[in-house]
């Protein structure tokens, strides 16, 4: 069985998702043809964000590594990104039978009625494998605790699902979509916390900056596009670029936000056929209850706000690794994964791009 597993994970995303929309598809009474092209919208999805990711990580790598040195700053700590961090959690002990042993667990809240999410966004159980993969290395390479740890993640992961399912599904516009994934959800105690107390400061409740108000206030300068050509133009010239490549950086970050919401639209074209029948089946098999698709965070990374939060915040992430005392981290492949920072937060600021930023 693990080899079984370890060679569907080897597959990769854009290839194992696919697979398993199209057979999701079938099992709810979809017609073959409309399963496999719902499975292959996903897969086209997965395989556009790769390779905006890898335009982001290829491109300004090496600018990034020549402002540190430009400046001599001692970051010596490599960033691997998460791919590398997937490929090297399901390589452990526990890693091996983290999907059979999550898809048990789930199946078991599912009957005892403890969640209403149905988590099929298998390729991000990495997460849970590299938690648990943590524990078993601290605790002495005891596997125990190291799919307790993964277990127990997996669960409270499922609840917090559970709990902003309707919130997301509101803000979003995805009826019985649900994201049980802990990088997403663990902002989420934040974005409550913070969005009440800012919500106290006078005059902040009534701060409502979204993504389209800074269009209007700043007209072409609001745009994601324009504010991710401003912040590649900015990363070239820190590192001394001659200006063709400035230009090129500038381009390339624009090309970037510009990309991601064309790129997850193909996700929602594929999963609402799917999400609908499930839906349709709930009410007639089961009473009517209601019944949440756990799916990738990537779904909705392409939302106008989180598009401007992540541009804006990515040099404030590497002033914040220059200056602050005792640092030597400094992020390379991690700022293509600054879009999934919040999914999660949106739905609590109301897509409020001060209170998101702040979170």
């Amino acid at each position: 069985m693990e080899q079984v597993f370890s060679y569907i994970i080897s597959l990769g995303a854009s290839v194992m998702m696919p697979i398993i929309f199209t057979v999701i598809g079938l099992c709810i009474g979809m017609k073959f043809g409309k399963a496999l092209k719902s499975g292959l919208f996903v897969g086209v999805g997965f395989v556009g964000l790769g390779v905006v990711t890898a335009l982001l990580t290829t491109n300004f790598n090496d600018p990034l590594k020549a402002i540190s040195d430009l400046y001599h700053l001692q970051l010596n700590v490599f960033d691997m990104g998460w791919p590398a961090a997937a490929a090297v959690a399901y390589n452990t002990a526990v890693g091996a039978l983290i999907i059979p042993i999550c898809l048990g667990v789930n199946f078991l809240m599912l009957i005892t009625k403890t969640t209403r999410t149905v988590n099929i966004d298998l390729w991000n159980y990495w997460h849970f494998a590299f938690i648990g993969a943590v524990a078993y290395f601290v605790m002495g390479q005891s596997l125990l605790w190291g799919y307790f740890a993964a277990i127990v993640c997996y669960i409270i992961t499922l609840v917090c699902a559970d709990l902003t399912a309707e919130k997301f599904q509101k803000y979003y516009d995805l009826d019985g979509i649900s994201i049980p994934q802990p990088f997403c959800q663990s902002f989420m105690p934040f974005a409550i916390v913070f969005n009440k107390l800012l919500d106290k400061i006078p005059g902040f409740s009534k701060l409502d900056i979204d993504a389209e108000g800074l269009k209007k206030k700043f007209g072409v300068l609001g745009e994601p596009l324009v504010l991710g050509v401003i912040v590649g133009a900015l990363i070239g010239w820190a590192a001394q670029l001659d200006i063709k490549k400035i230009l090129f950086l500038g381009v390339t970050m624009g090309a970037v936000m510009e990309l991601i919401p064309r790129i997850t639209s193909l996700f929602i074209d594929g999963l609402k056929p799917i999400s609908e029948k499930t839906q349709e089946l709930v009410k007639t098999k089961f009473n009517g209850k209601k019944v949440h698709i756990g799916m990738s965070p990537a779904l909705v990374i392409g939302h106008p706000t989180t598009l401007v939060a992540s541009v804006i915040l990515i040099p404030v992430i590497l002033a914040i690794a220059v200056f602050l005392p005792g640092n030597q981290f400094l992020p390379l492949a991690s700022l293509a994964g600054m879009f999934y920072l919040f999914p999660m937060i949106l739905p609590f600021t109301k897509g409020n791009v001060v209170k998101t930023l702040i979170v």
